[in-house]
């Protein structure tokens, strides 16, 4: 079940990403006694506004026919989450204590600090100062939050500029000397060309990718859900990320280290982004919505599989992604279309 996420060693593959969930120390421990091989700490940056937009954040869970779900952290398998959300609630002095507290009990577990930058300048200044403080083993540098377009300017940053991208962590690569892991957003035409970049300016692992921006009208209301734009993301998003996962692998090589989020529920879903390229997969949503059981269960279900092929985790990664190939690479019959029109669509036979 070992993997190595860009020079740290973890137990398995399995992160709790960054949310909710994690801005206690409680939280961080649960998802800690839960087996994560590291655990994200809520993210924080200098940004009052950023800070406050937590208090007006606002959730819904709901189902394939969109209908809004009890949030009763036991949501059906094809639930999707829309929602609103914030930085860590308290000063950056506080979550420096925070974090300090967890590395320094950390047991079995990677406890990784995470910033979101709202300037950049300001961002190199932070990341100092927490790996200074907290004795940190990795750094997160998330610039792929998605909220960052509705939030208050100057609250957070979403990067969508490769070049800005490299400048950027090559700065801080400069500046710290434990591991970068630079997340990236999926809100962009070209999230390989961003993970290049991330990896050209020194970043030793690149998370990809964040959740994307949605509106959903109520049809009883006539007003959206939650009454603004929010991120949404689900299980049926992990087809989109593993074709990142893929196309980045291809283009920077198979030695880079990549870790996926966005669409895994389950222990097999790890199993599918490991497959797809990455070495290490984020649960956030899922942990947030259905509890840190989640954790338990994913990981039985990774351990299950890999024992019954005789595989480990860091073996398989890539497996499929290598093996992609194009379209007029697979076997050719001008008819099999009609295979696959359904019966009651074909042409009634007095209009064929």
């Amino acid at each position: 079940m070992g993997v190595d996420v860009g020079g740290v060693a973890l137990a398995n593959p399995l992160i709790c990403g960054a949310g909710e969930h994690l801005i206690t120390a409680g939280g961080v421990k649960a998802a800690i006694a839960a087996g994560a091989g590291a655990v994200v700490v809520k993210s924080a940056n200098e940004s009052d506004a950023a800070r406050r937009q937590l208090g007006h954040t606002d959730y819904a869970l709901v189902d394939t026919d969109w209908a809004r779900l009890a949030w009763d952290f036991d949501p059906p398998a094809g639930a999707s989450l829309l929602n609103r959300s914030g930085l860590y609630p308290g000063t950056f002095e506080e979550w420096l204590e925070l974090v300090a507290g967890l590395v320094a009990e950390q047991s079995g577990s990677v406890v990784v600090p995470s910033i979101i930058p709202a300037n950049y300048e300001r961002a190199v200044d932070l990341a100092v100062e927490t790996v200074a403080r907290t004795g940190c083993a990795a750094l997160e540098i998330n610039v792929g939050a998605p909220h960052a377009g509705e939030a208050t300017p100057g609250a957070i940053t979403l990067e969508r500029e490769a070049i800005r991208v490299q400048e950027l962590t090559s700065t801080i690569v400069e500046a710290i000397p434990v591991p970068i892991w630079l997340k990236l957003t999926g809100q962009s035409d070209d999230v390989a060309g961003l993970a290049a970049a991330a990896f050209a300016g020194g970043a030793d692992a690149v998370t990809l990718m964040g959740r994307f921006m949605a509106m959903l009208p109520d049809v009883d209301t006539q007003a959206p859900v939650l009454g603004t734009m929010a991120a949404y993301g689900g299980g049926w998003a992990l087809p989109l990320t593993c074709r990142w996962l893929a196309l980045t692998r291809e283009r920077v090589g198979a030695d880079r280290c990549l870790v996926a989020t966005n669409g895994a529920r389950t222990g097999l879903d790890i199993v599918r982004f490991l497959l797809a390229g990455a070495t290490a997969v984020q649960l956030n949503s899922a942990v947030l919505t259905g509890g840190f059981d989640v954790i338990i269960r994913a990981l039985s279900e990774l351990d299950d599989y890999l024992v019954a092929r005789g595989d480990t985790a860091g073996g398989i990664v890539g497996r499929a992604a290598d093996r992609l190939g194009g379209y007029t690479d697979q076997p050719y019959d001008p008819d099999r279309w009609r295979d696959f029109v359904p019966s009651a669509a074909r042409v009634p036979p007095d209009l064929a």
